[in-house]
């Protein structure tokens, strides 16, 4: 098979281009998800049984859905909901991968917040502090060094599943791999180029990932 690379170098600042796009949607979704999880995660394990219901609901419509769904429903239903003309393509696909990720995200928190001791909280109590001052300043510093591998993972699955964006024409690094490879009529050397960068950024978040395990864990061991 005769692979001509030095046809797609030329496109290589477009695909650049798209994997800022990638990168600034998928820190977008993952900071969204983030704040949302948090809040969700309280609220599932939460004593209020229609706050927790109502918790549950969405963290199980959100995983149990597919993220292409979700990414028409708010590029195309949402707006005729709201009587809209359209939406755009950038915010459409920064909520439904901010509201996609908070799910995964308040089930990343609430395993963490679970796999605390209770003698924790009931200790931090018996020192006068509240529920609130005791989940902020004891169980949450903890929940968050045993959700960093897990909060990785969403980190990295995000970034690949933000692809699906393309699907809505977001000039992200799939869909600037389509315009490349119609362009040059070489799709193999295209994607097998897309991949390697999406492996680039997906390694750079991994040894990140790998960074904060060490920090977090030297901090616990100095205790």
């Amino acid at each position: 098979m005769d692979l001509k690379f030095e046809l797609i170098w030329s496109y290589l600042p477009l695909l650049l281009e798209g994997a800022k796009l990638t990168v600034q949607l998928t820190v977008f979704a993952v900071a969204i998800g983030t704040v949302i999880g948090l809040f969700v995660s309280l609220l599932r394990i939460s004593n209020f049984k229609p706050v927790s219901w109502a918790a549950k609901i969405y963290v199980d419509f959100f995983r149990g859905t597919p993220l292409l769904v979700q990414i028409f429903l708010f590029y195309y239903g949402v707006p005729q909901l709201l009587g809209l003309d359209s939406m755009s393509r950038h915010m459409a696909g920064i909520i439904a991968l901010g509201l996609n990720s908070g799910a995964y995200v308040a089930e990343i928190f609430r395993s963490g917040i679970q796999s605390i001791h209770k003698g924790q909280m009931e200790a931090a109590r018996s020192l006068g502090m509240t529920y609130p001052q005791a989940m902020r300043y004891v169980v949450l510093p903890q929940a968050f060094k045993v959700s960093i591998p897990p909060l990785g993972n969403e980190f990295i699955a995000m970034l690949k599943d933000s692809s699906l964006v393309s699907v809505i024409s977001l000039p992200e690094l799939m869909q600037s791999g389509r315009m490349v490879a119609n362009r040059v009529y070489r799709p193999f050397e295209t994607f097998i180029l897309v991949a390697l960068l999406y492996l680039v950024m997906t390694t750079t978040i991994s040894q990140f990932v790998s960074y904060l395990e060490r920090v977090f864990g030297k901090d616990d061991h100095s205790q």
